[in-house]
């Protein structure tokens, strides 16, 4: 595990572990929590899709604090299971999907075909993150490495939609920062799968 994972890890558990020991005194499971902010998810992509961006960039983080939350109260609670990570992993990748397609619907129906370009190059560039952890680690190395992950992706998308109210080209600079950094990761991946892989 590299040292920029370690530090993730550390700072998340950070934040989580007193919100995570409240709900554990709730009837709340981690499938819950997951399901939560998955639904979070899906009301900001409709409020970006209707251009509420301020409201739906609340949302995101509302919905990032979720997903952090499952593993932790998980964790806390010894109910960790394989459902509960599969399930966790997917609604990930959706959720990153559905906010982008909230971003495809405005930028196509204003006619923007660069800016829906680029949204397509964003979601795949994410989906290829992650895709490669998930082939490296079924190969059994280690496919955490990378620079900018799914809370980083998450962070940056939150500030761009809180900010396109006010800054024109808030989105298309956040747009491009998910973009570029999720191909420059997925390189990293690439290379670390060499590294480990090479006789």
């Amino acid at each position: 595990m590299s040292k920029l994972d370690t530090a993730r890890k550390s700072l998340a558990e950070r934040l989580t572990l007193p919100i995570a020991r409240l709900l554990s005194i709730t009837p709340l499971t981690p499938n819950a929590v997951t399901l939560a902010g998955f639904a979070v998810t899906l009301v900001a992509a409709v409020l970006i899709a209707l251009e509420y961006f301020l409201a739906a960039g609340i949302l995101v983080i509302v919905a990032g604090v979720f997903d952090m939350m499952d593993g932790a109260l998980a964790r806390l609670t010894g109910r960790v299971t394989k459902f509960g990570a599969v399930l966790d992993s997917t609604l990930d990748r959706v959720s990153e999907a559905v906010l982008l397609l909230g971003l495809l619907a405005v930028f196509s129906g204003d006619g923007r075909m660069g800016m829906s370009l680029l949204v397509g190059f964003a979601l795949l560039g994410s989906l290829l993150v992650s895709y490669l952890r998930a082939r490296m680690e079924g190969l059994g190395i280690e496919g955490r490495e990378g620079w900018f992950t799914r809370p980083e992706r998450v962070v940056i998308m939150a500030v761009g939609l809180l900010l396109a109210a006010r800054f024109d080209y808030a989105l298309l600079a956040a747009l491009a920062l998910v973009t570029a950094f999720s191909y420059f990761t997925a390189g990293q991946r690439l290379y670390s799968a060499w590294k480990q892989t090479r006789i």
